[in-house]
């Protein structure tokens, strides 16, 4: 069966035009279907811009889009909660409700993270026995796959048993997604000690040192790269700064190759020759290749991707919602709901 993604074409810094873009190049190369959600005379104009760039009266790919209409759109710099439930009718509201009812299997934006985050809680709740969701992304390396960093963002602040609970969730996820047995499962700390870092850290290393997990201990942040660990668990104050920080830096490392590069005539001879290897190590470190960030724990599949994602960061994200359908990401996820360490006894914080 055909797996329906309800796409969020509102949302981003170059929406509609990327997201519609890449909703065309994901259906082309994904077999996917995909419902755009949005100004439905803007979402026509910009399938028409499409067609025209291409060259073509109509395509394949065409048959396997269709546009909700969605009159409001909430914006970046609005406060989620509240413009989710002042603007039912916003793009990613309606999307939302499309996999709440079935009509698609996934959900997939480039907005207002915090908004989606919001519709996802409302409208597909949690999966039971998880107390708060997390940001997944899996960050690239030299090795087959990536390691899985959690929380990225979707709490500030947490308590030992929610980063349990994500180790318990990013193991399974990386076993449903990649096929490894039994997941090494990081820490991030200051240190590698066991007494390293600070209260948060202290509890939770003792708390995950007493599951059945894959525990390797603590990790630093130069191990999220290293290979190290399969899964690093972290709040979503920390995790957030170390995506954005990777992203900096690997921004900083092309763009002074390119500047050396492009600085004498020789150089720019030997980056001809480099050029083939140069893109290849860019696209294993582009966010725009891996997709992006998964919110775990929701019932129902939630992909948020960067605010700046272009349409071949629209595509990957496609592909990664679809490979989490493909994947049952949430079956596994609701299996060990009801298992996994829920918050001890008094502690009402992860409602």
């Amino acid at each position: 069966m055909t797996i329906r993604i309800a796409l969020d074409a509102m949302g981003g810094d170059a929406a509609p035009r990327e997201p519609v873009a890449g909703a065309l190049a994901a259906v082309r190369q994904y077999g996917v279907e995909v419902i755009l959600v949005g100004d439905e005379s803007a979402l026509r104009a910009e399938l028409q811009a499409a067609r025209e760039r291409r060259k073509s009266r109509n395509s394949s790919a065409e048959d396997r889009i269709r546009i909700v209409h969605a009159p409001e759109v909430i914006g970046m710099d609005e406060h989620p909660t509240e413009a989710v439930r002042a603007k039912k009718e916003s793009s990613i509201n309606v999307a939302m409700r499309l996999v709440r009812d079935g009509e698609a299997a996934a959900f997939l934006t480039a907005g207002n993270t915090g908004a989606a985050m919001a519709a996802a809680l409302l409208q597909l709740k949690r999966v039971k026995g998880i107390a708060r969701p997390a940001l997944g992304i899996v960050i690239p390396h030299g090795k087959s796959h990536g390691t899985l960093l959690l929380d990225i963002g979707a709490n500030a602040e947490s308590r030992p048993h929610h980063l349990v609970q994500w180790a318990h969730i990013g193991s399974r996820y990386m076993h449903a997604t990649y096929g490894i047995p039994r997941p090494r499962v990081g820490l991030m700390s200051i240190g590698e000690e066991q007494t390293k870092g600070n209260a948060l850290v202290v509890e939770t290393h003792d708390a995950l040192a007493e599951t059945s997990l894959n525990f390797v201990g603590n990790v630093e942040g130069r191990d999220v790269v290293s290979g190290a660990a399969d899964v690093v668990v972290t709040d979503g104050f920390t995790g957030n700064i170390i995506l954005k920080t990777g992203e900096g830096v690997a921004e900083l490392i092309f763009s002074e190759l390119r500047s050396v590069v492009e600085s004498k005539l020789w150089t720019r001879l030997a980056g001809l020759a480099l050029l083939p290897a140069l893109r290849q190590a860019r696209r294993r470190l582009d966010f725009t290749e891996h997709g992006g960030a998964q919110l775990l724990g929701i019932d129902g599949v939630v992909v948020i991707g960067h605010g700046r994602s272009n349409a071949r960061a629209i595509a990957s994200a496609i592909r990664a919602a679809r490979d989490a359908v493909d994947n049952r990401v949430v079956e596994h996820i609701r299996d060990i709901g009801a298992v996994i360490p829920g918050a001890p006894h008094g502690d009402r914080s992860g409602e």
